[in-house]
Parts: C-alpha cells; sequence; structure tokens
C-alpha cells in the first residue's frame, strides 16, 4: 500500500517496529487519508468523529470534512442515503481533508458505488460483505457484483461486519435492530488497531453516553474488532502514523459551529456583558444555538424563537437593553433577518449576526457547502445599509471571528456580520487552546449622564462616530429610537434631505474607519511577481496546499487570504497592483472577484464552483499553471 503525504501526493513507507501486542509488521506511514461511508443510519458521522478524537489524542495533525446527505432519512440503502466522513492524518502540517481517500470503508452498495471513483488507485476498500445481498446491490443501482472489477484497481478487504459484530454481542438484552446499529463501533475497533489509534477517549464518552447492555454492548463490540484486527489474515500489515511536530500546549479536536460558539461565550467573559443568542433552527447553524446553549452557566441566554424575523429582532431589543446580542443562521433564514438588520443599521446598535453558509438557491443542497452569500450580506437590505463583514478561515479561526465582531461592534456601534460556510461548521481540526490571559479583556462600558452631561443619542466619538450605548430607563438618558431618519445629535425624527444624507454619510464613514484597526495583510511568498492567488474563508487549506505544491514545481506564486470583507484593509490595493496575474478561487459564481474589479480595476481571474463540495488541491494547481503559462 503507498502512502500519501499531507494534501495527496504518494510518498513511501519504511517498516517500523511492531505494534505491542501484534505479531504483525507494521508500516510507518507520513499521513492517511481515510473515508467512512454507510446508510445515513449507519453512525458514519459518529464513527468518524470518535476516530478524529482519537486521532487528535494520539498527537496527529488532522483535517476532517463531514459529507451526509441533506434527507433526514433518506431511504436506505440508497444512494440518496450515503453518508460520508473522510479524515486526512499525518506526522507533519496538513492543510486539507485530502484530494482522495486511500481507505474507504463503505456498509453497502450505495455507499461503495457514491465514493469508491474517488479512491486512490490501488488503495484500500474494506466492504462490510455481509450487506452485498442482490436486493441491496439493485437498490444501489447495480447489475451486478462490482468486487471482482473493483479488485483490478484496488486493495479490496472484505469483512462481514453484521455477522461478527452479532456474535461479539450474543448474550445481551438487546433487540436485533439495537445489535445492528453497534455495528459502526466494530468497523471503529478495527480501524483503530490497523492505524494505532488509541480507544480510551471513546470509551470514556460511551461510559458517559450510555448505560446498562446499551453501553456494554458498544464497548464489546468495539474491543471485538480490535481483537479482530489483531488475529485476522485479510490484512497484510497495521500502519504507524508519528506524532506531528506542533507548538506546545493544550489541543482539542473542533469544528467551526464550536468555535464560532466557544467565541460567543467567551465574548461575554472577555467583555464582561451577559449575552443573548436569538436564533431559529437552520442547517448548518443550528448546531451554535445548541453548543451556546450548554453555558447559561457564563451568564448566557439562548432564545429560539418561532421564526428568523422574531431571533433578529429579539436580538436587537437585547442590544437595546445592553447585552452582547448575535443571532445565527443560514442563507435562506439570513434573508429573512435582512430588513431588521437594515433597522440595526438605522439605530445603530452593536450585534452580531451569524450566516453559515450553504448551498442554494432556496432549499437547494442544506447540507452542502458554499460561498454564495457575500452580496447579500453586503448589498440584500434596501437602500445605504453598510455592515463590516468578518469571513474566518479555519474551524478554529471561527473562535476568534466571534470575538473580532463583538469587539468591533461594540467600539463602532453597528451591526457586524460573521460569515462562515457549511465546510468551516462542520469540519474539524486540532485547535490550541489559547490561554485566557492571552484574550484581551475589553469591558464594555456604557453611557452615564455624568460623562456627557446634557445627552444626544446621535453624538459621535470623534475617532470611531460611535454614538453612545445608553441603557433604557437610566435617569437623564432617556431617548427614542426606530427606523425613521434621524436628526443628527438628537436623534429626533426628521424628513430634512441634508440631514439624511449627512447621517448616510456618518455611516458610511464609520464603516469605512474601521478599516485603521486591521493588522497589514500578510503574504506568503515573494511580496511582488507573476501570480498572486487570493483566498477567503473556508477556501484556505486547499488555497495553501495547492500553491506549496506548485512552488516545489519552481513556479514563484503569492498568496493571500482576506478575513476582512466590508470594508476592505487599505493596502488591498497596493499588494493587488504589484502583481502581474490575480486569480480568485471561490465556491460560487465569482462575487469577490467582482467587487474587487470594480473597486480596484485589476483583471482579477475567477476560478468558480458551485456543487457544493470544497475545492480539490488538484483543481488549483491546475488553475495556477494554466494561469502561469498564459499570455498578459
Amino acid at each position: 500500500m503507498t502512502a500519501k503525504n499531507p494534501d495527496g501526493i504518494p510518498s513511501s513507507q519504511n517498516p517500523v517496529s511492531q505494534q505491542p501486542g501484534n505479531s504483525k509488521p507494521a508500516e510507518q506511514l507520513e499521513g492517511i487519508a481515510i473515508r467512512f461511508a454507510g446508510d445515513s443510519g449507519d453512525g458514519m458521522q459518529l464513527t468518524g468523529t470518535r476516530f478524529s478524537d482519537e486521532t487528535a489524542l494520539a498527537g496527529n495533525d488532522l483535517s476532517t470534512f463531514p459529507d451526509f446527505p441533506a434527507e433526514i432519512r433518506a431511504p436506505a440503502g440508497t444512494m440518496a442515503g450515503v453518508s460520508g466522513f473522510q479524515i486526512h492524518f499525518s506526522s507533519i502540517d496538513i492543510h486539507t481533508p485530502a484530494d482522495q481517500p486511500d481507505v474507504l470503508i463503505a456498509f453497502n452498495p450505495a455507499a461503495l458505488r457514491a465514493n469508491v471513483d474517488d479512491v486512490r488507485p490501488m488503495g484500500m476498500v474494506i466492504v462490510n460483505i455481509d450487506s452485498f445481498n442482490q436486493k441491496s446491490l439493485t437498490r444501489a443501482g447495480y447489475g451486478d457484483d462490482p468486487l471482482p472489477e473493483l479488485r483490478e484497481r484496488f486493495q479490496v478487504v472484505e469483512v462481514p461486519f453484521t455477522t461478527l459484530n452479532r456474535a461479539a454481542l450474543q448474550g445481551l438484552d438487546l433487540s436485533q435492530r439495537e445489535i445492528d446499529r453497534c455495528k459502526n463501533f466494530f468497523a471503529l475497533g478495527v480501524l483503530c488497531w490497523l492505524y494505532g489509534r488509541p480507544m480510551d477517549a471513546t470509551e470514556r464518552w460511551l461510559g458517559g453516553k450510555f448505560k446498562g447492555d446499551v453501553l456494554e454492548g458498544n464497548i464489546r463490540t468495539l474491543r471485538a474488532g480490535h481483537a479482530f484486527g489483531e488475529t485476522t489474515e485479510i490484512f497484510p500489515a497495521s500502519f504507524v502514523i508519528p506524532a506531528a511536530k506542533i507548538a506546545p500546549g493544550t489541543y482539542r479536536n473542533i469544528t467551526g459551529n464550536q468555535a464560532l460558539a466557544w467565541g460567543i461565550v467567551a465574548a461575554g467573559v472577555q467583555m464582561e456583558r451577559n449575552v443573548f443568542l436569538g436564533a431559529y433552527p437552520i442547517t448548518p447553524a443550528s448546531d451554535v444555538l445548541h453548543e451556546v446553549a450548554r453555558y447559561r452557566h457564563f451568564g448566557v441566554k439562548t432564545f429560539q424563537a418561532e421564526d428568523e424575523m422574531a431571533a433578529v429582532s429579539s436580538t436587537i431589543g437585547a442590544a437595546f437593553a445592553g447585552q452582547l446580542a448575535v443571532t445565527v443562521s443560514s442563507g435562506p433564514g439570513f434573508v429573512l433577518k435582512q430588513e431588521a438588520l437594515g433597522l440595526a443599521v438605522m439605530v445603530e446598535l452593536p450585534l452580531v449576526a451569524i450566516n453559515v453558509q450553504r448551498a442554494g438557491p432556496s432549499t437547494g443542497s442544506p447540507t452542502k457547502t458554499e460561498q454564495g452569500d457575500l452580496l447579500a450580506v453586503l448589498f440584500g437590505r434596501h437602500s445605504e445599509s453598510p455592515i463590516p463583514i468578518i469571513a474566518p478561515c479555519t474551524p478554529g479561526d471561527c473562535f476568534h471571528a466571534a470575538l473580532e465582531a463583538f469587539r468591533m461592534a461594540v467600539k463602532y456601534m453597528t451591526p457586524v456580520i460573521v460569515l462562515s460556510d457549511g465546510y468551516l461548521a462542520n469540519s474539524s481540526e486540532p485547535w490550541l487552546i489559547p490561554e485566557v490571559d492571552s484574550l484581551a479583556r475589553n469591558p464594555v462600558k456604557h453611557a452615564h449622564p455624568a460623562d456627557i452631561g446634557e445627552f444626544q443619542p446621535y453624538a459621535r466619538d470623534p475617532e470611531t462616530l460611535a454614538r453612545p450605548w445608553a441603557i433604557p430607563g437610566t435617569k437623564g438618558l432617556e431617548h427614542r429610537i426606530g427606523g425613521l431618519t434621524k436628526e443628527d445629535k438628537t436623534g429626533n425624527v426628521i424628513y430634512d434631505a441634508d440631514n439624511h444624507g449627512k447621517m448616510n454619510a456618518l455611516r458610511k464613514a464609520k464603516i469605512e474607519g474601521i478599516a485603521k484597526d486591521y493588522a497589514p495583510i500578510e503574504i506568503d511568498g515573494p511580496p511582488e511577481g507573476e501570480i498572486l492567488v487570493i483566498g477567503w474563508g473556508g477556501t484556505l487549506g486547499a488555497i495553501t496546499a495547492a500553491v506549496e505544491s506548485v512552488r516545489e514545481e519552481g513556479l514563484s506564486v503569492s498568496r493571500i487570504h482576506l478575513r476582512h470583507l466590508n470594508p476592505f484593509p487599505s493596502d488591498l490595493g497596493d499588494i493587488l497592483g504589484r502583481f502581474e496575474k490575480v486569480l480568485l478561487p471561490e465556491l460560487s459564481d465569482g462575487h469577490l472577484a467582482l467587487l474587487l474589479r470594480a473597486k480596484y480595476l485589476v483583471d482579477v481571474r475567477s476560478l468558480t464552483k458551485t456543487e457544493g463540495q470544497p475545492f480539490k488541491i488538484a483543481e488549483l494547481t491546475e488553475a495556477i499553471h494554466e494561469l502561469h503559462a498564459s499570455e498578459n
């Protein structure tokens, strides 16, 4: 079996010492990509998550990509119901879940058919042979048994997972259905043996999740799978992936949605104010609401509203009352919030609005990723209603993006949008948990009568142009808010044309002034030259890996990744002008490229993809080579 380096390029294997208690040879790999695939009821996401957590504890760098069906419960055994989870882990730094898995575990024929063409040539395909009956083959769309032909292309390993799992659980007071639901943990045990993963954390997790015979059944089949790997002759060897050399500290495996939730909670602590989250459940943003709700002991209040309009409106009310306010949704729900966000712009209240993008339009593909909402969040409100936009670039970065958004909202008295995506939301990576002391404390300071004399609710800070944040009911700070045009300083309703233009100009200048807080853009590579690759959001990993790959081939390519999409960094135009060719990959029809061309009059070459899937490294390297070979 040929190993691959972290982003899919073959590398050599070297025999190493045998694993303890195993008489078979163990071979050392630099990295490996594994995809678990099965029916949506087979527990593939859970299996992949537990394997990822054990891998993180083993000290490897990792990147994951869950890919599950949009149907809540598609017909069993059909292509529509296939759920997959890919993990790429390595002894060195990696950037993506890898273009091609080295190993596919297929629990049924549909899972095999949906995924086998992605597997690296001569990679390993492990099938649950018990599920390969004629009925399942037909349901998956196979006319004949595909395994004979596949043996010419892959290392096919047939394991009777269902039979072995049932044998392991004999004597327990479990129904046949309950027993069969445990077979994913038998497969997990096999894979933990095959790649030297510990199982202690999984057993502790099971102990906190189940009890009685259900707990006993899952632990028993997990250990049985590990023992099967040790004793069977169907695997030629086991494999070792050494721990990665990473910065010292405490790490945990984290998804983007978890990181957003933790950032929301941390903002309340660091800014010394209670947090209010108003949301309506929607895929793939719901996990943020669920995770934040677990931390009410930190003074966080969560409100599941009856619809998206009520969710954002309650958030505006919380901001008016002096709370750190946040709402979260995905594309369809975020569109419904836009009118209320226009109100938040008019009354200039601080709140954070998170959009976890998904593939559309309409209901679209709720479980697939996209970057198609940039123009909507930038221009989707009527009239002149500018809002800052922050786009995190990794799952762990979602934590820092949430913190930054709250600080920006309070400092400049404005709503702030955090633009995440489905890939970041569900993917995971080892995250270095920051020391609490490294996170700046920014206690909120509300307006106080003694500080301002006669209260003018729209008087502005000379540096930030922010208006004061006054708590309603405070004596001497009585004021009104609402959607009608406000008079400068007094906040009275007024229809004067000059005042209307002045207030629009002030709000615009306030948002544009935020750019002075940005750090200079970091350029990876030469500061000027032939090719610059720009990215934003969750494309960071694939772009970084592709740029590193073409550099190894001798091309001089630089890279920047934009975090702030409104306002743009003040040094962006100068950087764009230093390069002969600019390439911008986006999981949309080229929204950011359109904006950069218009603002900076630069011929930005757009690489677009709207398939609901992230970029592959090979797609990006091909585009860079084509750009390098093209005429100016």
